[in-house]
């Protein structure tokens, strides 16, 4: 999944501004001027889109976390990773602070079943024996979820 869409998802489903989301990459430590943040939430068709650097989404995410948990004093900075569907899924989770059966209900309602060791296979490092890439249209469900379910409280 591109990570314009990912951006464009998050924004939806928090209902934030532009301005809030140059806010969250700066959070995350990275740099992003206004223009560029508009350029990314642009559709792909649309004139003046710009596909977003895997350097600024590894920020924004990292942002996306000290957003909704804080930052705690004395901890080093999370690690930038790139951010790969698998990255994208973690740090979400950790964000939302979801626990496995959270993500399964959100993915039953988004009409996506999968089993509770399907999903631990998402979590684990790549190398890992029982590691299993994340595919798009698995994060795309995972995303239309959580955004249900976000906008929803």
């Amino acid at each position: 999944m591109i990570n314009n869409d990912v951006i464009r998802s998050i924004r939806y489903m928090l209902n934030i501004s532009e301005f809030k989301l140059v806010e969250i990459v700066e959070l995350g430590g990275g740099k992003v001027t206004q223009s560029d943040m508009n350029a990314f939430i642009k559709r792909d068709d649309e004139p003046g889109f710009v596909e977003c650097r895997q350097n600024v989404m590894s920020h924004f995410l990292n942002g996306l976390i000290y957003l909704r948990r804080g930052k705690e004093e004395g901890r080093p900075p999370i690690p930038a990773e790139l951010p790969t569907n698998n990255v994208v899924l973690k740090k979400l989770r950790v964000a939302f602070e979801l626990k496995d059966e959270d993500i399964l209900e959100l993915l039953s309602q988004s009409g996506f079943t999968i089993s509770k060791s399907e999903l631990s296979a998402f979590f684990r490092k790549d190398g890992h024996p029982n590691f299993r890439p994340c595919g798009d249209q698995f994060l795309r469900s995972f995303l239309k979820g959580l955004t249900a379910l976000v906008r929803k409280t």
